[in-house]
């Protein structure tokens, strides 16, 4: 296992050497944590972000600081909010429900096709710049059941690349890779401990006041009940 300081040394001296990777990178508590574990992993990270209009887009002025903070390369990419209707993170008219977490039923937090048009850019990305591995965040223990979080969306996703890209037909598909997939949120702050992840640059909240975590948003709620189960004072 790289320290912090072992991790940073390997970018900057050995990044030529190493296999390229895509890392979609929102700047929150799980993206920060994959994106970690891919350089952890072997890999030189290319971090990719999505500027959609958000109603917490101060997630990308975490996301800025992290990659300055690892040196990498970071793009973001600008989308048209009205791609994206029908959500209370990008709807003013929708309120981001409060102290619902457990609840039956997919949240209104819920942004239709992203992690499908978000994934299409990385993999756009990445066999352009003929990277190995696009990593994503996601996990199907502790999260708020949103349908393009799961195996089953993952596995048919990587099938569809694996037929839809010149990378795939020629016999050396791109690795879609989910490492957090199987973790709760415990276990997600346990390892992005031992990774040495910056828990204080990372931003997780859907509805921030003021910059401010609103504390009562299932996001905030995910993230302190991950910090709490593992005994690791929250950042």
């Amino acid at each position: 296992m790289l320290s912090k300081s072992e991790s940073n040394s390997v970018l900057t001296v050995s990044k030529s050497e190493r296999p390229k990777a895509v890392v979609l990178f929102s700047g929150g508590l799980d993206s920060t944590t994959c994106l970690y574990q891919a350089i952890e992993d072997g890999y030189h990270p290319t971090a990719l972000s999505f500027d959609y209009e958000q109603k917490h887009k101060i997630e990308l002025k975490s996301a800025k600081q992290i990659a300055k903070h690892l040196g990498i390369p970071h793009l973001i990419q600008k989308l048209q909010p009205k791609f994206f209707l029908g959500s209370s993170l990008t709807e003013k008219k929708l309120k981001v429900p409060k102290n619902s977490l457990g609840k039956a039923g997919i949240p209104n937090t819920y942004v239709p096709g992203r992690n499908i048009l978000f994934l299409s850019f990385g993999v756009s990305l990445a066999e352009g710049i003929q990277a190995k591995r696009l990593y994503i965040g996601v996990n199907a223990l502790d999260y708020s059941g949103y349908p393009d979080c799961r195996p089953e969306f993952l596995k048919a996703y990587a099938d569809a690349v694996r037929q839809g890209t010149k990378a795939g037909v020629e016999g050396h598909p791109l690795e879609i890779c989910a490492p957090l997939q199987h973790l709760g949120k415990k276990e997600i702050v346990l390892l992005g401990s031992k990774l040495g992840v910056p828990f204080s640059m990372t931003h997780s909240c859907y509805d921030p006041i003021g910059g401010k975590p609103c504390g009562r948003c299932d996001s905030c709620l995910l993230r302190k009940k991950g910090f709490q189960e593992a005994g690791i004072p929250e950042k």
